[in-house]
């Protein structure tokens, strides 16, 4: 009898094994700040085999992933690749915005209830506070009953905030006024003790006293321009070119490190050091690791996405991929692991460059954009406010006392809009209020719909033609064109089978695919769809 009933419980337990489905053991989300698609391929032959072409070749690229809104800034994409939503769902509609209520700019993640810690600077008083949505991490902390662990880490707070979303057990993010990591009362009362250990090797001032140069000999970066070019912001050190004299740099010294690649290595090692000290995806539960690598951001910012400090910058990322992904085999296992690699948005070239390829028309000496729609207001409205702000390529009203003089509000926006069309770099201006009716492409119109909230958003939003809009040194982005929201989007690991499609998807379907890989629901203002091509069956 006892042999009948242990029989028949282990068939019980074989069962229920049988039904419970296999989880990996962790889940790495990247984020490359400011990655074009096409650097996947541009430097592809000189990347190693570990790195990008590992992923590439064993893992599953979706080739046309598009961010289905605008404007495309650092702290929409990040909230957009976990919520699954877009601005006019999630809040974040920017790195800030102006804010009617307040009477002043709103950063993304600032929080004056919470305090920082790790430092005597106010650089920690961050988070999630205004992100509205759920993020597929914190949906899996819920589905685990809070079990699993989420962590995030980036240079940016906003790299690493909005990704670990609202139930994260950490965010960490550089804090220049120490030279290490930081976090805030959000999330604890005091740094664990993995994190002063590892902030107490220094690591910042032990890269910053190497100079950076190229990490092959110069004459080999076939791939970039030229490397002295007026339209290069200048290393502190007074030069736009090769080497930089990194360890010569004494003022603003951390700001400054977060423009070379080791800002990247750096964020590299600290997330290892994340696994090791929380025992990532060692405790018999899916934990969640969201990593973002911000170096490329400043650089690319700085240099532009032409430049031989761009092709070193993803050189040096590429061996620090390839770096990580064997730790990951070594700590984990191969295919114990999830990975996800995309970007926040992408740039577009600098304005310089594009001059100089004839891409564009050096325009002529006109009146600034924001001086040319003040002048137009006030001629047609006479003196007054009427404008509290431009921001995000968007101008916000002064309702109050558009509705207190009595101003024609229709009228005014038809005034804002004439003067904004007839800037020689814009090529359309639009009522926000009346976006559905605008006339334009329907993809265009549909970027302007995700990118508009009803309570954050301006009035009148304008688009600069194909292009335009750029800085004359160094590069900008946050435009609806395929160079700024084309980006990359690589699965590797877990369930993932080997490919590549050219089917168009969006950077909203990344954490509805995450949610349905592991069985979890999909975070609660999400509005992408499952990417079924990439799950091996």
């Amino acid at each position: 009898m006892k042999k009948l009933f242990f029989g028949f419980l282990l068939f019980i337990v074989a069962i229920a094994s049988a039904q419970t489905p296999a989880k990996p053991k962790l889940v790495v989300g990247i984020v490359v700040d400011q990655m074009r698609w096409d650097f996947l391929y541009r430097f592809y032959n000189r990347y190693e085999t570990g790195g990008f072409k590992r992923l590439l070749g064993q893992g599953f690229s979706c080739e046309n992933t598009f961010i289905p809104y605008t404007p495309a800034h650092t702290a929409a994409g990040h909230a957009c690749v976990y919520t699954g939503s877009v601005p006019a769902l999630n809040g974040i509609i920017g790195n800030t915005w102006y804010s009617k209520e307040l009477g002043r700019s709103v950063y993304c993640t600032e929080d004056s209830t919470v305090k920082t810690v790790g430092s005597n600077s106010d650089e920690g008083e961050m988070s999630p506070l205004n992100l509205w949505a759920s993020t597929v991490s914190d949906e899996l902390r819920i589905a685990t009953n809070f079990k699993s662990k989420t962590i995030g880490i980036a240079l940016k707070d906003r790299g690493s905030i909005l990704p670990a979303g609202h139930t994260a057990n950490a965010a960490y993010w550089f804090d220049n006024a120490s030279g290490g990591w930081i976090t805030s009362t959000y999330y604890m009362q005091a740094m664990p003790n993995w994190m002063v250990q590892f902030n107490n090797r220094r690591l910042p001032d032990e890269y910053m006293k190497k100079s950076w140069n190229t990490l092959y000999p110069i004459n080999t970066y076939t791939q970039s321009t030229a490397d002295d070019k007026s339209y290069e912001h200048s290393f502190p050190t007074g030069t736009n070119s090769f080497p930089h004299q990194a360890e010569k740099v004494s003022a603003n010294k951390y700001e400054i490190f977060r423009a070379t690649p080791y800002g990247n290595t750096y964020t590299l090692e600290t997330a290892k050091a994340a696994i090791e000290g929380e025992n990532l995806g060692g405790r018999g539960v899916t934990d969640f690791l969201a990593v973002s690598f911000s170096s490329t951001d400043y650089i690319g910012h700085a240099y532009g996405p032409n430049s031989v400090e761009i092709e070193d910058t993803y050189l040096r990322l590429d061996k620090d991929f390839s770096a990580l992904l064997s730790y990951l085999d070594t700590k984990l296992g191969k295919d114990q692991y999830l990975v996800f690699l995309t970007a926040d948005h992408a740039v577009a070239h600098n304005t310089g460059f594009a001059k100089e390829a004839r891409l564009i028309k050096p325009s002529p000496n006109a009146p600034s954009l924001q001086r040319s729609v003040n002048e137009a207001v006030k001629n047609a409205f006479g003196d007054g406010k009427y404008i509290l702000a431009f921001s995000n390529y968007q101008v916000h009203l002064n309702n109050e006392l558009i509705a207190a003089n009595k101003i024609d509000r229709e009228a005014l926006k038809q005034t804002i809009i004439r003067a904004l069309i007839k800037q020689p770099e814009i090529f359309s201006a639009v009522d926000l209020e009346k976006v559905q009716s605008a006339n334009l492409p329907d993809m265009v119109r549909q970027s302007l719909i995700n990118g508009y909230n009803q309570k954050l958003s301006g009035e009148v939003q304008y688009l600069y033609k194909p292009q335009y809009g750029g800085y004359e040194k160094g590069a900008a982005h946050g435009y609806w064109n395929p160079y700024d929201s084309h980006i990359p989007l690589v699965w590797f690991g877990w369930k993932i089978k080997s490919g590549k499609m050219n089917r168009e998807v969006y950077m909203t379907d990344i954490a509805p695919t995450v949610a349905a890989l592991l069985q979890i629901q999909m975070p609660n203002a999400s509005v992408g769809k499952v990417i079924e091509e990439v799950i091996a069956k």
